[in-house]
């Protein structure tokens, strides 16, 4: 995985952790980020994202926490550079197991802890190996682009395709050994209407074969048994 593993030697050999992010950009912030690059002739996205990848070798137990696992890959504000950052990234399919590939807002991390998804949950649906790639590229991007200049039009995830977009964290797909697993993160479980409104959004972008089964699980029920994936709380 070039990019990976180039920039995870890279926040290695730093003392600091990966995971202390500055605050989240204020409006006037990303108004004035936005202005610059369309001066520039980019064509901006309405948040920016920062790719993370977390690895973890199997059967091998470890003092390191999650967070410090945690390793922030490249982060990008427009759609000119998010093409240029998943250009290099690699294939789903060549990731070793278990292994997670996490695309969040920038000034949230993937953690469960974090202030903007401590109260919020997750949508989760699993995957045959030979198809997750595929789902997960159609969440992030819309596949077959032909025209550049829609490009920002038509992102899913970073383009605020899905509905309730201002209440979605990120995503993380989950390489393990029998399936992968995609999840989409939002900040509030308690709003039944947006978190089903979610539902429904993924459902028609990813165009789900029946046979799918969605579990909802808040973060704080992950912080009680420690599961990211077990003892879901809805289906649909």
């Amino acid at each position: 995985m070039e990019l990976v593993a180039e920039k995870k030697e890279e926040y290695d050999s730093n003392n600091n952790s990966s995971t202390q992010l500055p605050p989240p950009p204020s409006a006037d912030e990303d108004r004035e980020r936005v202005a610059l690059d369309l001066k520039a002739g980019l064509h901006p996205l309405k948040h920016k994202f920062v790719f993370w990848y977390t690895r973890r070798t199997p059967g091998v137990r470890t003092q390191t926490s999650y967070e410090d696992n945690i390793k922030k890959i490249v982060d990008f504000s427009t759609a000119e550079a998010f093409w240029v950052c998943y250009c290099h990234l690699a294939r789903s399919s060549t990731l070793p197991s278990p292994t997670d590939l996490h695309l969040f807002k920038e000034g949230i991390r993937p953690l469960w802890e974090d202030s903007a998804n401590c109260n919020g949950g997750k949508w989760i649906i699993r995957f045959k190996k030979v198809v997750s790639g595929r789902f997960w590229e159609d969440l992030v991007f819309c596949r077959g682009v032909v025209a550049f200049a829609y490009i920002r039009h038509v992102l899913a995830l970073i383009g605020d395709q899905l509905d309730y977009g201002d209440n979605i964290c990120g995503a993380v797909l989950s390489i393990r050994f029998n399936e992968d697993i995609l999840s989409v993160w939002n900040r509030n479980a308690s709003d039944h209407q947006a978190v089903m409104a979610l539902r429904d959004s993924i459902k028609r972008h990813l165009k789900l074969p029946h046979g799918y089964v969605m579990e909802y699980k808040p973060h704080d029920a992950s912080l009680r048994d420690n599961s990211s994936y077990r003892n879901t709380w809805l289906r649909g």
